[in-house]
């Protein structure tokens, strides 16, 4: 057996070195990772010592593959930064959770049953009593559906109990799109619905599948310092309170109020589905939040461009994690975050080192390595609405995040099954490779939403987040997608997402040959990728076209 792997590999080698065009070092990626994700680095948190340090690499690291600043303006010239002011919002001292059922009350632990996250609401302190809960399904309203969970429902001072995902979820098919999510079933719509809305709080149920991830990853991404672009009037985004609850919990809630969870689930996953009120069921909180507002930083290079310097094409990925935390079972509560993405920012260091050795390319190439992406893509947030380079003159932009550090896969993915002219020069290009694209395995988790491409997308840039493959070399799809699946329940958002020795970063270096490929093509061309005709970000993209001419 291995001897086969041996020559399989060898056969990678082969293939990978038919395609011309300059080669990627697995050291070096290798390094860059085990820096950035170690302790040292304190999980690189926005705001924290561990942010100077990142940033201060990833400058060092620009400068010595020949790239010029790309950031903000000063004096007439170029920094290495984006200044980005965000809110930082933070709970101090205890989490006071009672929950009511019947005429008897309960405590409710802060983490282990629900997971409420610092208000953003621009309260210093969250406080009522008894308020009164109604669960409204799946919490969408969706006019080009016909759909509308609320039915006139008044939600002010009341609770809205919600599921996660989208009401054909478990069904497969129905008006959402069937498995693959939509925008409504992100937990972010949701809770910026309910505040439109006026409620006094948002929970959302928690499982596992149509979230796509178990309760310490909610635990320990909403239970820690939560972060949010500066906003005028933050109680049209942001209800009081945002918190997620424990399944079990909440099915026990609507037992006490003489309904049947499931059954509700049931009927939230028609047009029909009216909201109930969980009658007899309150729950009081008391919590305080202490919020000031922090700048935190975009890293910006830019080769510039010999022909069109004002043409970008842009690779993205971002450098926050979670920065330290709760601790887990062994007591480590710096959450490295090795893998996400460590490894998206060493693709890119990479990258910009290749480029830097390559003659100019006739459009200028930008590397953006955004902050807060853990906090909800707020540095590619900000960036796309205070862009450094005009939109509509960004030709496209390509996003790395959590690639794979192991050996080579036959094939790679991008995050969601949006239809654009990027992806198909992706999958032309790896054919040089013996690659194929595998359509993303998981639509309904909602990647497409969840990475930096995505403030761009819907600005109309066309913009893709490239994914390593599960059908790996070595071992075939039921290694690939193991690894993924123990990955996803053992480390991420965990402490435990650690640099491993045993990586060698083969996949990546591979992978990079053909990011590199299709960027520096559109770099050296006239070329202006577009979304599918059909396309939800088409129209947008579209507006702009007069300015590219």
């Amino acid at each position: 057996m291995k001897n086969a792997t041996l020559v399989l590999l060898g056969l990678a080698v082969a293939t990978a070195h038919a395609a011309e065009g300059p080669r990627f070092d697995p050291k070096r990626l290798a390094q860059d990772v085990k820096v950035l994700s170690s302790d040292e680095f304190e999980g690189r948190s926005p705001n924290t010592a561990g942010e100077t340090k990142t940033v201060d690499y990833l400058v060092q690291q620009f400068k010595a593959a020949g790239m010029q600043p790309g950031g903000d303006l000063v004096g007439g010239k170029r920094a290495w930064t984006q200044d980005v002011p965000l809110g930082r919002f933070e709970i101090k001292g205890p989490v006071k959770l009672t929950l009511t059922e019947g005429g008897a009350s309960r405590e409710l632990a802060q983490g282990p049953d629900m997971a409420v996250r610092a208000s953003m609401s621009g309260l210093k302190q969250v406080s009522f009593k008894n308020a009164p809960l109604v669960f409204v399904g799946y919490g969408v309203t969706a006019p080009e559906r016909k759909w509308d969970d609320f039915k006139g429902v008044d939600l002010k001072g009341k609770l809205a109990v919600v599921l996660i995902n989208d009401p054909d979820f478990e069904t497969g098919q129905g008006e959402f799109g069937g498995k693959a999510m939509t925008y409504y079933g992100r937990w972010t719509y949701k809770y910026e619905e309910m505040a439109r809305r006026g409620a006094l709080g948002t929970i959302i149920v928690h499982e596992t599948a149509p979230a796509s991830y178990g309760w310490a990853t909610v635990q320990n991404s909403n239970t820690n310092v939560m972060y949010d672009v500066v906003r005028k009037e933050p109680r049209n985004s942001h209800a009081p309170m945002e918190a997620w609850i424990q399944r079990d919990i909440a099915a026990g809630m609507f037992k006490a109020a003489g309904l049947d969870f499931e059954a509700l689930k049931k009927q939230a996953q028609t047009r029909a589905f009216k909201p109930v009120e969980l009658k007899g069921v309150s729950l009081s909180a008391d919590y305080a939040t202490e919020s000031q507002v922090v700048t935190s930083k975009n890293v910006v290079a830019i080769r510039e461009g010999s022909k069109q310097p004002k043409q970008v094409v842009i690779y993205s990925g971002h450098w926050d994690h979670l920065g330290v935390g709760q601790p887990d079972a062994t007591g480590d509560k710096i959450y490295n975050g090795a893998i996400d993405n460590a490894t998206g920012i060493a693709a890119m260091l990479e990258l910009a080192r290749v480029y830097g050795k390559q003659p100019a390319p006739q459009r200028s190439v930008v590397f953006l390595a955004v902050t807060a992406e853990e906090k909800g893509l707020l540095g590619s947030e900000y960036y796309a609405s205070n862009p450094l380079y005009p939109l509509a003159s960004t030709v496209g932009v390509i996003n790395m995040d959590a690639l794979d550090p192991r050996g080579p896969a036959r094939d790679f993915t991008i995050s969601g099954s949006a239809k654009l002219d990027l992806l198909d020069r992706l999958v032309a290009k790896a054919k040089q490779w013996d690659m194929r694209y595998s359509p993303d395995p998981k639509p309904e988790a909602g990647y497409f939403f969840r990475s930096d491409h995505f403030p761009f997308a819907k600005r109309g840039v066309p913009a893709i987040s490239f994914g390593s493959g599960k059908d790996w070399i070595d071992g075939g799809t039921q290694a690939g997608m193991a690894a993924e699946a123990a990955y996803t329940e053992k480390s991420y958002h965990q402490p435990s997402d650690e640099f491993d020795p045993a990586w060698t970063f083969t996949g990546m270096a591979r992978d990079l040959e053909l990011l590199y490929a299709v960027g520096s093509e559109l770099a050296n061309s006239t070329a202006w990728p577009n979304w599918s005709r059909d396309s939800e970000f088409r129209v947008a993209r579209d507006k702009s076209a007069s300015q590219r001419k």
